[in-house]
């Protein structure tokens, strides 16, 4: 008879990490989303050019750096088209520079898809972001933005360390587990509802609770879909520039995915869909 694996232990030390990493980056991102105009446009730079630098690494192993340059150039353009206010300039820009992706790619003789789409994961996101910070109350929603996903992120690695129980996607995933995966939710939508409570955000209790529900289930569809190309490119992390995170882009995956949802949700409350 053959004995159970043993329990694995909280993993206290990259819990560590996370916590120091934490500590100097969250109050960057506090202060830039805060301030807004060209601190929160430079913040967004640096990380679409970090963003497109570990996406270059990923995606074009023969001419990484050059194709890092191209899908930074093609995402920058767009991004600061969204901070001058021309929204329909920046999606004509995303989508022009996806192209020029694809045929810098084949002129290297790298993968022109994952190149194309490198843009595209990166940009639509950050556009979305910028669109949500401009909008009426959009510095009270951007915070939503980050408690909803760091609320998941943190909650979703404490409780599934702590309870652990089934996995949540083994083949792709080995560490995650359903009771994370509920903690997460949980934690999501308690932070919405705090937000939208201690700011007197214009929405209603449910609402913000609905925000919570569907930007945490973002988070974690975003963490699960940077496993899946982590899987596909056969890399653990997308670079190592985050002491207990990883690459940027392993720090950002759930963020990216929960932009564009609740950009998502600010744009039916701002049409004046009712809530």
């Amino acid at each position: 008879m053959t004995s159970s694996p043993p329990v694995k232990a909280f993993d206290w030390p990259n819990l560590g990490l996370r916590v120091i990493s934490a500590t100097i980056l969250i109050p960057i991102v506090v202060v830039a989303v805060w301030t807004g105009g060209w601190l929160f446009l430079l913040m967004t730079a640096i990380a679409v050019a970090l963003l497109a630098n570990e996406w270059g690494q990923l995606c074009a192993s023969r001419a990484s750096a050059r194709m890092a340059i191209v899908i930074a150039a093609a995402v920058l353009a767009p991004t600061f088209y969204a901070h001058w206010g021309y929204f329909t300039d920046a999606a004509i820009a995303l989508s022009v520079g996806t192209v020029v992706a694809a045929l810098a790619a084949l002129a290297l003789k790298e993968r022109a898809g994952d190149c194309a789409y490198g843009v595209f994961y990166i940009g639509f996101p950050v556009l979305a972001l910028t669109w949500l910070r401009t909008t009426p109350q959009g510095l009270t929603w951007t915070i939503a933005l980050f408690a909803v996903t760091w609320s998941a992120d943190i909650v979703a690695y404490a409780v599934g360390n702590v309870v652990k129980g089934p996995k949540l996607w083994p083949k792709f995933s080995p560490n995650k587990t359903w009771s994370g995966f509920v903690g997460g939710l949980v934690g999501a939508v308690v932070a919405a509802v705090a937000v939208a409570v201690l700011s007197k955000l214009k929405i209603s209790i449910g609402a913000a609770a609905a925000v919570g529900l569907v930007g945490g289930l973002a988070t974690m569809t975003g963490d699960l879909w940077e496993s899946i190309l982590k899987r596909r490119y056969g890399v653990k992390d997308s670079g190592d520039l985050i002491p207990g995170h990883g690459g940027l882009l392993d720090r950002v995956d759930g963020l990216m995915f929960a932009a564009v949802i609740v950009a998502g949700a600010r744009l039916i409350a701002f049409i004046g869909f009712p809530f």
